[in-house]
């Protein structure tokens, strides 16, 4: 068997079991808030694991998940032979597994925090560049979601115009990624019934 195919199996392994950590169920266990599962959207990311009103320990799932993509990163840039594209393919399957987790029955979080966290560290200025478009289009929308998927979307248009092919491609399965798991918040947005930033409820 080709080195580089058992290479590749392994960095997208490796991305995908750290990836897979539920960080924001763990945290919320841990903190005597429950099985998160069972609060608002019943996502285990940051978003929803604000609901529980502790905003200290939505930050830190905000980070840690946001970290598991980056160090899938650059986990398999130290440990790997070097390779143009065997951290990025770490770092798209750790959105996978954060995303589509085993141990959860493939149900977990939308993933955007481990999408910027994998673009700050594949390429820190696309990521700042695509951090900055989310930022502006909530600022102006109020829309969590559709700010989100903007992003992604421009992610990897962005990351080919800069000269890096291999994180364009990276991108762009993430960014597929990013827009099968807010498929309902598309639903929504289309019939103009999305929730607002600082409305009753942000379901992004």
């Amino acid at each position: 068997m080709d080195a580089h195919f058992i290479y590749a199996i392994g960095a997208a392994l490796s991305g995908y079991f750290l990836g897979s950590i539920p960080f924001g169920l763990i945290l919320a266990r841990l903190t005597g808030q429950g099985d998160i599962r069972q609060i608002g959207s019943g996502n285990i990311g940051a978003t929803n694991v604000l609901r529980t009103g502790r905003k200290d320990i939505a930050l830190a799932t905000l980070l840690l998940d946001a970290g598991k993509a980056a160090a899938a990163f650059f986990l398999i840039k130290l440990i790997f032979p070097p390779s143009a594209y065997l951290p990025l393919i770490a770092a798209a399957a750790a959105l996978m597994g954060h995303c589509f987790p085993v141990w959860l029955k493939f149900k977990g979080g939308k993933g955007v925090a481990t999408f910027f966290g994998g673009m700050l560290a594949a390429a820190w200025p696309v990521g700042l560049i695509c951090g900055a478009i989310w930022l502006a289009s909530a600022f102006i929308t109020r829309l969590s979601s559709f700010s989100a998927l903007l992003a992604a979307a421009l992610a990897p248009i962005i990351a080919f115009f800069w000269g890096l092919p291999y994180v364009a491609a990276m991108a762009a399965f993430m960014a597929v990624i990013i827009f099968i798991r807010h498929r309902e918040n598309i639903a929504r947005l289309l019939k103009g019934a999305e929730p607002k930033i600082g409305g009753k409820k942000d379901a992004s």
